[in-house]
């Protein structure tokens, strides 16, 4: 059974305690890794210039403390992987739809199960809806 590394679990634990609980189901199960979670002012902002996000802090979800949004990509990490990270956040998805927390996935924002209707698109990216 899989388990977070240390560097994970200290990034999730900047998140809202039902990402937290999630999170920490879905690692039993599939690996997987935290990328990000509660993100700074600087960071956020250096991600708005260069493109990798679409909201200036402080209006983020990573922004808040707890963060309300978390980065995570399937073990071993491979960002190129496409297929890959749509079959995990579809398990994500479907764990987080049966344990009743709210979830929009970052290459599905509107949540309509049509991958090719957004402009704006970030595989490892997952959020409340609150």
């Amino acid at each position: 059974m899989a388990k977070f590394s240390k560097r994970s679990e200290e990034k999730l634990l900047t998140c809202d305690p039902r990402l937290q609980d999630l999170f920490r189901y879905i690692v039993k199960i599939f690996d997987c890794t935290i990328t990000e979670g509660h993100r700074g002012e600087e960071k956020q902002n250096k991600y708005y210039e260069n493109g990798t996000s679409k909201i200036k802090y402080p209006n983020g979800k990573h922004n808040s403390i707890p963060s309300k949004a978390v980065d995570v990509i399937p073990y071993p990490v491979d960002y190129d992987d496409i297929e890959r990270i749509c079959y995990f956040a579809g398990f994500v998805m479907g764990i987080a739809k049966i344990k009743g927390i709210p979830l929009r996935w970052g290459k599905d924002w509107d949540g309509d199960t049509d991958l090719n209707d957004q402009t704006f698109k970030d595989g490892p990216h997952f959020e409340l809806i609150d």
